[in-house]
């Protein structure tokens, strides 16, 4: 929830441990995660929790939300358990704890088990939040049970016997889900189970024999050796990430546990590996620290914008004003045009901002995505050029979304112009809609992505591509690969903020010289199909004469060139720098207030709360905001579902006069 600071300061909104925890979970950042994942704050205060967690240790979220964490530690390990929480406060940094540190869960009947956990600090603006992710090892623990029991067997049976334990080791080892192999101690591979089939696609034949160095990425040419030497001095490696590579040649995260073997007389002949796939995780890691990072930058961009905002209906209102005092054929009326059109710049510009922030006011509408495409499609070929063909390649007949017609537009429109800059001796430009149902392992790979039907957009050209540095920083704000003047870098940064703000989500595949291709994930809206919503009744305009308004606004300069704007309109005005002085006017009148005009965020009392105070004593009086900085209205006050008109800045005369109209109406 975005809070006006206690001192004042509109462009710089305040976000709690407990909103950014509720952030994750609207995301579905943490539903991604296979794991139980508990976000506490520093007391150790739960803040949120996932699905899985509720799964795990039996508490529905709204029990565990509120409790301190050791609700699910078992008694006897709650000491242990706070002195690992203070030892990461006074360190934070991403850690896994589980092997040796006999680390248990308590559920809530009771019943303990065995547990793996990765501890992860998440910054926000008043303090920091721990991310805890709590895997079962009960089967793991299992194993190695089973596994030390064998070998204990082994140690008292005849050679006869050997064949029947080795078949049930080897069963056990295969039955997890992890890679487990063992090597020599000049890294030749001696064992290699099922697990190690699934996740590295060579089978025991293709390997055992080989180095394990086969396993490893050119640039790590030195890590195997530097394993091998700890082994050789005793030492075991728990979960130590790194990256390995498989069979067809993908790079996978991988966090791998390593343990000397020893022989009959007790000397170390060679090694044991556990390692565990953590691709998944660090994906998912990965798009929170992405999420945070456009979190903190929507912020700047959004207050940027409303203070910009503000300057720009100053510059609007004079040249308004201006306008009618200067005569249309002199000279000098041309740079009052010129004024008009730059402030008319600015202000596309600020919404660029807004809509990358998702602080614009929108309206969303159940639609077609490819009767929209129809449309813009028209507006596209001759954006393109004569020398591009714009394909459209809807795969069912409908596809229906749920998003606001103009930022949808906004999209496309962004894609295309870079599309364009990428095909400068022309190609192709495609866009292809279906309908997909996602699967739990799309998802997986796709965090935070839940399973689900999805209406994509395939938006696709056969330019020059991108290499992989720079897909890494498409959606930075400002962040361009064109030239000086030539672009603001908030094109593909708008498109990434309207597209998460509609539920959706966006992925790009492109290469250097093979073009590139924009892949748009919106829910699937059919289920909404004939949700209408009432029509606005047009009403007459009323007469101005006798009608008064009390016009609120902190900006001194805009409050005194809207106030012109009305008064030469045939309004009355009483006006006020903020809240407190707005009551102190009314209490001085005695008449009837028509109209509250007034700003949202003021220093001391917003204009939400003076709303409320103003309609005590003059309940017939209509209310229009007015604010550069339209998320406030949404996300702290939700103020726009009860029908109250807001006016963005800058605004027009005309603009300016018709909200007015329409309200007293």
């Amino acid at each position: 929830m975005v809070r006006p600071s206690s001192r004042g300061d509109k462009s710089q909104p305040v976000r709690s441990a407990d909103a950014l925890a509720e952030i994750l979970i609207s995301h579905n950042l943490l539903e991604a995660i296979p794991d139980a994942i508990v976000a506490v704050d520093g007391a150790g205060t739960i803040l949120q929790v996932n699905s899985q967690t509720e799964q795990l240790f039996g508490y529905s979220r709204d029990l565990l939300i509120g409790q301190k964490v050791e609700i699910l530690v078992p008694a006897r390990h709650r000491r242990k358990h706070r002195g690992h929480r203070d030892a990461f406060a006074e360190t934070p940094k991403v850690r896994r704890m589980g092997a040796g540190l006999d680390l248990h869960g308590r559920r809530r009947d009771g019943s303990e088990f065995p547990v793996e956990i990765s501890l992860s600090p998440v910054s926000v603006e008043k303090g920091s939040l721990i991310l805890s992710a709590i895997r079962d090892i009960s089967d793991r623990k299992r194993i190695e049970e089973d596994l030390r029991r064998v070998n204990e067997e082994l140690e008292k049976r005849t050679a006869q016997q050997l064949g029947d334990y080795r078949a049930r080791l080897a069963s056990i080892v295969d039955s997890s889900e992890d890679a487990i192999l063992s090597k020599d101690l000049q890294g030749t591979i001696t064992s290699w189970n099922k697990g190690a089939e699934r996740i590295y696609g060579y089978t025991a034949a293709e390997v055992v024999g080989k180095p394990i160095s086969m396993l490893t990425p050119k640039d790590r040419p030195n890590e195997i050796a530097s394993i091998l030497e700890k082994i050789r001095r005793g030492e075991s490696i728990e979960h130590h990430e790194t990256i390995r590579v498989t069979k067809n040649g993908h790079h996978l995260n991988m966090s791998i546990s390593v343990s000397p073997l020893r022989d009959t007389s007790g000397n170390i002949a060679g090694a044991s590996v556990i390692a565990r796939d953590i691709t998944a995780q660090k994906k998912t890691e990965d798009h929170l620290r992405q999420a945070q990072k456009m979190e903190a930058v929507g912020r700047l961009a959004g207050g940027v914008a409303h203070d910009f905002n503000n300057i720009l209906g100053i510059i609007t209102s004079c040249t308004e004003l201006l306008r009618d005092r200067v005569d249309p054929q002199a000279e000098y009326s041309q740079y009052i045009t010129h004024i008009r059109k730059a402030s008319e710049r600015g202000a596309s510009l600020t919404r660029q901002l807004l809509a990358f922030s998702r602080k614009s006011v929108v309206q969303f509408q159940v639609l077609d995505l490819n009767d929209r495409l129809k449309d813009v499609g028209k507006l596209l070929r001759p954006l393109m050029g004569d020398d591009v063909e714009v394909l459209i390649v809807p795969k069912f007949s409908s596809a229906v979304i749920e998003a606001d017609p103009g930022q949808l537009d906004q999209i496309v429109v962004n894609l295309a112009v870079n599309a364009r800059d990428a095909m400068p001796h022309g190609g192709k430009f495609i866009l292809e809609t279906t309908t997909v149902y996602l699967d739990e392992t799309f998802s997986a790979q796709h965090g935070p992505m839940i399973p689900g039907k999805y209406v994509m957009l395939a938006v696709s050209d056969t330019g020059s591509g991108m290499d992989e540095s720079t897909q890494a920083r498409i959606f930075e704000p400002f962040f361009t690969t064109k030239e000086l003047g030539k672009g603001t870098g908030l094109g593909l940064a708008t498109v990434y903020g309207i597209v998460q703000h509609s539920g959706g989500h966006i992925w790009v595949y492109s290469e250097l010289g093979r073009g590139t291709t924009f892949k748009i994930y919106f829910p699937n809206a059919e289920h909404k199909i004939g949700i209408a919503t009432k029509p606005e009744v047009e009403s007459a305009l009323p007469k101005p004469e006798g009608t008064t308004i009390l016009l609120v606004e902190d900006d001194e300069i805009m409050r005194s060139l809207t106030r012109q704007l009305l008064v030469e309109q045939g309004y009355r005005v009483i006006e006020a720098a903020d809240g407190r002085a707005a009551l102190e006017g009314l209490a001085a009148h005695p008449g009837r207030i028509d109209l509250l005009l007034t700003d949202v965020v003021m220093r001391g009392m917003s204009g939400p709360e003076l709303v409320t105070r103003v309609s005590q004593s003059h309940p017939s009086a209509k209310v229009v905001y007015m604010s550069g900085y339209t998320g406030e209205l949404i996300t702290e006050h939700e103020i726009l579902k009860s029908g109250i008109t807001l006016l963005e800045k800058p605004f027009t005369r005309s603009a300016l006069l018709k909200t007015v109209h329409t309200s007293l109406g």
